[in-house]
C-alpha cells in the first residue's frame, strides 16, 4: 500500500502553485487505491451494507477519484446537450434505483451514466412570468440564454402569448448555441423521442409565440391566420438554423405533410397549404439528403455517404420503450446514427439529444414509464461518451424543468421501487406507493365514499407497477403538472468545472459557449495568447 500525504495547507490553496499541482498530479496517478473492497458501486445483497469497511473504503475511493481529476481546460470541440425533458432529482433517484433492481442489485448504489460525471450542480427553472416553467420558454433559457415568457420559444419576454407581430420582429428573436455553432462552422444537429416540432426541440431552431403552433392546421385552429405566423414544422425546413441542421431524428410525420396524403404508417397529415414539407427538405439540401421512417433504414445508413439525415419515426411523438413498438429505434441508437453522420466534420459539432417523454409520463402518472424513459436516456449518454474523447467534446446533461412525484415513505433497502412501500399507514392501515404525486388525472381511482367519509383505495386491488399504471395522488386534475423545484446539471469534458454551483438555467448558454468559443459573450479564446499583438 502507497500513502501520499498532502498538508492541509496545500490542499486548502485556491490555485496551487503550478509545480504542486504537477506533483499532485503525478503522485495520484501512481499511488493506486489497492486496498479494501472491489472497486464496484455494485452491492448485490442488502447485508453488504452492514459492513463498515465498505463506507470507509467507498468514501476513500471517492476522495482519490476526485483528488486524481484536473480540471479540463482544453478547447470544446464538440458540445452534446442533453435535456432529460422533465427529469427532476426524485426521478433521476428512483430511475437509479429502478435500473439497478432490473439489473439483479441494490438499487440505491447504483449509478446512472450521467451521475458517473465529477461535476454537478443546480439551475433555477422558473421563466420570466411563471413561477413554475413549461418546455417552451425553458427551451429559451438553456439553448438561447435568456428568460422567456412561459408558452413562448425562442423570443424574448417582451413577446406574450399568440403574438404573431411581435414574435417575428427581429429585435424580439433569440439566437440559439445551435445558430452560434453554425456561425462558428460547425454543425448542429438534433435527436429527440417526441415530434420534432415539440417544444424542446423547436428552441433549437424555431421563433413562435405559442408553442403548440407546430403545423398550419395548428395555427388556424387555435385562432390565428398561418400567413402572419410561420408554423414551427414550416420554420424547421425554411428557417436559417432549421435548414442547415445536418440531423433531425424523432417524430412528428403529421405536421409535415398535406391532409390530403398519408404517411408510410397510413397516418394522414395535417396541413392545410398542400405542402409535403419532407420532400421539400431533401430536395433543397445539397449533397445526400436521406430519409428514413423506421429502425431498419436508420441502422442500415452509411454516415459516409450521408450529408445530411432526417428521419421521422411516428406520426406523432415516439412510443414509449416499455410499450415496445414495431421497428421504432431506441434514443441510443438515435444518438449513435446523429454522432456517426456529425462527427465527419473537422470544425466540430452541437447536437441536442432530448428523452422527451420522461415529462409525458409523469404527466399522466405513469410512474415505471417515467422512470424507464429515464433509463434509456442514461443508455444514450452512455452511448455518447462510447463514441467522443473526452478531451474534446463537452457532454452537458439536465431538465427543463421537474414534476411532482415524490419517494415517500420508509421502505426497506432495495424495496421495489415501482411497487407498494414496505410500510403501511399509521392512519388507515392501508399500504401506499413508494412513489406519489402531489396531483394528476383519475383521482377517483384512489379514493371512495363510505358514509360520506372519504377513504382510500387499497392499493394491492390495483395494479401499482404495471407499465400503464397511474400513481396515487392528491389534488385532481385533468393532467399532472410541473414542479418548480431546481433541477440538476451534470457535465464532463472540457471546461465542466464550470458548471459547479447553483446559477440560473439561462446560465447554461454562456458555460457551454465559452467551452466551446462560441457565442456573443467571453469564450475560452478571448484568454489565449494571440499570435500577433497589436499595441
Amino acid at each position: 500500500m502507497r500513502i501520499f500525504r498532502l498538508s492541509p495547507g496545500d490542499l486548502s490553496l485556491p490555485f496551487p502553485p503550478v509545480p504542486l499541482l504537477f506533483l499532485q498530479l503525478a503522485v495520484l496517478s501512481h499511488c493506486q487505491y489497492t486496498y479494501g473492497p472491489e472497486q464496484s458501486w455494485h452491492i448485490h445483497s442488502q447485508s453488504e451494507l452492514k459492513n463498515k469497511e465498505l463506507w470507509f473504503h467507498d468514501a476513500q475511493r471517492t476522495l482519490y477519484e476526485k483528488l486524481s481529476t484536473p480540471p479540463n481546460q482544453y478547447l470544446a470541440k464538440n458540445v452534446i446537450f442533453f435535456l432529460g425533458d422533465g427529469m427532476s432529482v426524485p426521478t433521476v433517484t428512483a430511475s437509479r434505483i429502478y435500473d439497478g433492481q432490473l439489473r439483479g442489485i441494490v438499487g440505491e448504489r447504483n449509478r446512472l451514466e450521467f451521475e458517473k460525471f465529477n461535476h454537478v450542480g443546480l439551475s433555477k427553472t422558473y421563466c420570466a412570468n411563471k413561477q413554475v416553467s413549461d418546455s417552451a420558454c425553458t427551451a429559451s433559457a438553456y439553448l438561447s440564454g435568456i428568460k422567456a415568457n412561459y408558452l413562448t420559444i425562442g423570443v424574448t419576454a417582451d413577446v406574450q402569448l399568440n403574438d404573431c407581430a411581435a414574435a417575428r420582429l427581429p429585435q424580439n428573436r433569440l439566437s440559439s448555441i445551435a445558430a452560434w455553432a453554425l456561425r462558428g462552422r460547425k454543425s448542429a444537429g438534433l435527436v429527440t423521442t417526441t415530434r420534432v416540432t415539440h417544444a424542446s426541440p423547436a428552441g433549437v431552431y424555431a421563433h413562435t409565440s405559442n408553442r403548440d403552433f407546430e403545423s398550419d392546421y395548428d395555427v388556424h385552429e387555435l385562432g390565428q391566420n398561418p400567413s402572419n405566423c410561420p408554423d414551427i414544422a414550416q420554420q424547421l425546413i425554411e428557417s436559417d438554423v432549421g435548414q442547415r441542421l445536418r440531423v433531425i431524428l424523432g417524430g412528428g410525420t403529421k405536421k409535415f405533410l398535406p391532409n390530403t396524403t398519408t404517411d408510410v404508417y397510413g397516418n394522414q397529415g395535417q396541413r392545410l397549404d398542400g405542402r409535403n414539407l419532407i420532400n421539400e427538405w431533401q430536395l433543397s439540401k445539397p449533397g445526400n439528403a436521406r430519409v428514413v421512417f423506421n429502425r431498419t433504414d436508420l441502422l442500415n445508413n452509411d454516415p459516409r455517404t450521408t450529408d445530411y439525415l432526417l428521419g421521422l419515426f411516428n406520426a406523432s411523438h415516439l412510443a414509449y420503450h416499455l410499450d415496445d413498438s414495431i421497428d421504432t429505434p431506441t434514443l441510443a441508437e438515435m444518438t449513435e446514427a446523429a454522432l456517426a453522420v456529425l462527427s465527419k466534420d473537422n470544425n466540430g459539432y452541437f447536437l441536442f439529444v432530448e428523452g422527451g417523454r420522461i415529462d409525458h409520463a409523469h404527466h399522466e402518472t405513469k410512474a415505471k414509464k417515467a422512470l424507464d424513459e429515464t433509463v434509456q436516456f442514461s443508455d444514450a449518454i452512455r452511448k455518447a461518451r462510447q463514441m467522443t474523447n473526452p478531451w474534446e467534446t463537452l457532454i452537458v446533461v439536465t431538465a427543463d424543468h421537474g414534476h411532482t412525484v415524490t419517494i415517500s415513505g420508509y421502505p426497506d433497502v432495495n424495496n421495489n421501487i415501482t411497487g407498494l412501500n414496505s410500510e403501511l399507514s399509521d392512519v388507515d392501515q392501508l399500504p401506499y406507493a413508494t412513489l406519489s404525486y402531489a396531483n394528476g388525472p383519475d383521482y377517483q381511482k384512489f379514493y371512495t365514499t363510505n358514509d360520506s367519509v372519504v377513504e382510500r383505495v387499497d392499493l394491492r386491488t390495483l395494479d401499482i407497477g404495471d407499465k400503464d399504471a397511474r400513481y396515487p395522488h392528491g389534488v385532481p386534475m385533468s393532467e399532472e403538472t410541473h414542479g418548480g423545484g431546481d433541477v440538476a446539471v451534470y457535465a464532463h469534458g472540457p471546461w465542466s468545472h464550470l458548471f459547479t454551483g447553483v446559477y440560473e438555467q439561462s446560465c447554461l448558454p454562456s458555460l457551454m459557449g465559452f467551452a466551446s468559443c462560441l457565442g456573443p459573450g467571453i469564450t475560452y479564446c478571448d484568454l489565449q495568447p494571440k499570435e500577433f499583438y497589436n499595441p
